[in-house]
């Protein structure tokens, strides 16, 4: 069997499951959001937590919910890990550095996991699992209420009130993540993933040297970590490591693990606004991105010239022998066009249009399904823009949804898709511009520019995978990596709770003759076109410097 029919299999086996997954799922998770009934042991939660879920919140009040709760997350996991030396279950690991412990709380709490250390050396069974495997949880739920308060934005009319934030995290957690995850933990350690608490212990001796290896629960925070679209890794090699991803069967259940939640959420936006179709428009839109990426990825991986790609069967620098071309593709594009950040392959080792690639699906916005939760409303943000540009062409006001889409709505969403890039360039600017920052990358040119675009382009967009390459253990990058991180998780959901609120305060207009019928594909193609030259305008140049001059040197 060839290497790229292989691909092709695993295509097809993935996008099944997806399928069958999709309309149950999707249903499920709108009842959980629209139920009025709490479960016992949620009610414990809000009385521990002195929340009332049965509460309505306008925006204001949602947004000091998640702002408060992710401060109060932040601080906590920075101090777990400058107390890490004095805890149990530590491993002997000392307490990490302050800029490294506020990179690393910034980073899980705003869903990226961006890491600038490596995993089985710096932290202990107390902070993986006691913070980072919380945290995965926690910082997942946020996204996925912040998602659901958009759609009610749009599903209610002549309120300004939005749900409650409380029961919105604490559903997500306990409804949706957490049952998921049991399952798919015992699937993964069925397939070879470790679980356990094992402390360090010598595997063997090489030329004079010891190899050591510290055991850990790490097919229960290997689920969430794809399941949440977080991506921080238990093990500095992440999914490329065998006690994370074993073999080609684990590999296949991750990259299904990260697209379930963020595909089957927009059966749950089509369910909560009332037709299901303006959900498929919305999905239609995901699955021809994140097809056509695949697609593209494979044509660079798959034709390299000369006699190791021939003898290799394409480009496997960098990638695992037991996934091969096909599946760390699959993988690679999924992980960057989601807001994951988990590899189970070198991104910085893939041809340099390939590495184009990855940093693409990032700049898109992660909408093509994008992160749980983030993805959804990132994508919904663009078919509002979408909407208007529709609008000014036929010159009609513009409309999504019976609400109008006025001049508030437009600034608002104009704001939202500004917030991203300005944080991208304007931090890689500065870091090629001063000394010390340019002096952390390994490769030079083209190829060392991209390092640097990636490193804040994954911090922004809350992804969290690495180029590699960069040496961004520094007081300088823990530091605005840190700060990037934080600014583009919460900043562009300030904008989206105000869209909300301001949806949800208008009269549903009737629909006339001249209204856009958003659930046609013809909108789809609108909406794709639309990301597409949003995006194009936005970061050609910076991709012009690195990826595209490295790709057509090459």
């Amino acid at each position: 069997m060839s290497p790229q029919f292989a691909g092709v299999l695993q295509l097809l086996a993935l996008v099944a499951a997806l399928a069958l997954a999709y309309r149950p799922l999707g249903d499920y998770m709108a009842r959980v959001y629209s139920s009025e009934k709490h479960y016992r042991p949620e009610k414990w939660i809000y009385k521990a937590i002195g929340a009332d879920p049965t509460v309505e919140m306008r925006w204001t009040a949602y947004l000091r919910g998640v702002l408060a709760f992710s401060a109060v997350s932040v601080v906590f996991l920075y101090l777990l890990q400058r107390l890490q030396g004095v805890l149990p279950g530590s491993l002997g690991f000392v307490s990490i550095d302050p800029d490294q412990a506020f990179n690393t709380a910034a980073s899980f709490v705003s869903n990226t996991n961006w890491q600038s250390y490596y995993g089985e050396q710096a932290m202990g069974h107390v902070v993986q699992t006691g913070g980072l495997a919380v945290q995965n949880f926690v910082s997942a739920a946020v996204g996925i209420a912040v998602a659901v308060a958009l759609v009610r934005g749009f599903a209610r009319s002549r309120t300004g009130e939005l749900g409650n934030f409380w029961a919105d995290l604490v559903r997500g957690v306990v409804r949706i993540l957490l049952p998921i995850s049991v399952v798919g933990a015992i699937v993964l350690v069925a397939c070879g993933v470790i679980q356990n608490f094992a402390g360090i212990h010598e595997v063997g001796r090489f030329m004079g040297g010891t190899q050591e290896w510290n055991g850990g629960a790490v097919a229960s925070q290997e689920v969430i970590k794809e399941l949440g679209t977080n991506g921080g890794g238990y093990f500095n090699a992440n999914s490329a490591h065998p006690f994370e991803n074993p073999n080609g069967l684990s590999n296949l259940f991750e990259i299904f693990l990260i697209l379930l939640i963020p595909f089957s959420l927009t059966r749950t936006f089509g369910r909560m606004v009332g037709s299901v179709r303006q959900g498929y428009a919305i999905l239609a839109t995901m699955a021809t991105i994140w097809l056509v990426f695949v697609v593209l990825m494979w044509a660079t991986e798959f034709a390299g010239k000369g006699p190791a790609f021939e003898i290799a069967g394409g480009a496997m620098e960098g990638k695992e022998t037991r996934f091969g071309i096909g599946a760390s593709s699959i993988f690679a594009v999924s992980t960057t066009l989601t807001s994951t950040g988990a590899v189970d392959s070198f991104h910085s080792s893939f041809t340099g249009l390939g590495g184009g690639i990855t940093l693409l699906g990032m700049m898109l916005g992660e909408i093509a399904p994008g992160g749980v939760g983030s993805g959804l409303y990132g994508i919904l943000i663009m078919a509002i823009i979408a909407v208007f540009l529709a609008g000014l062409m036929v010159g009609r006001t513009p409309e999504y949804l019976g609400k109008k889409i006025g001049t508030r709505q437009i600034k608002l969403a104009a704001c939202y898709i500004l917030i991203t890039p300005a944080l991208v360039l304007g931090f890689t600017a500065a870091a090629m511009a001063l000394p010390t920052p340019a002096g952390s990358m390994t490769n030079s040119g083209a190829h060392g520019f991209s390092e640097i675009l990636y490193a804040y382009t994954s911090g922004a967009n809350n992804n969290g995978s690495a180029f590699a390459g960069l040496n961004a253990d520094t007081q300088w990058f823990n530091s605005t990596i840190g700060i990037v991180m934080l600014l583009g998780r919460f900043l562009p959901m300030v904008f989206v709770l105000a869209l909300a609120g301001s949806l949800a305060e208008q009269t549903p207009v009737p629909k006339t003759a001249g209204t856009l019928r958003t659930e046609k594909p013809l909108f789809t193609g609108l909406l794709v076109g639309t990301i597409l030259i949003i995006t194009g305008l936005t970061y050609f140049p910076s991709l012009a410097l690195g990826p595209l001059a490295e790709g057509l040197a090459s």
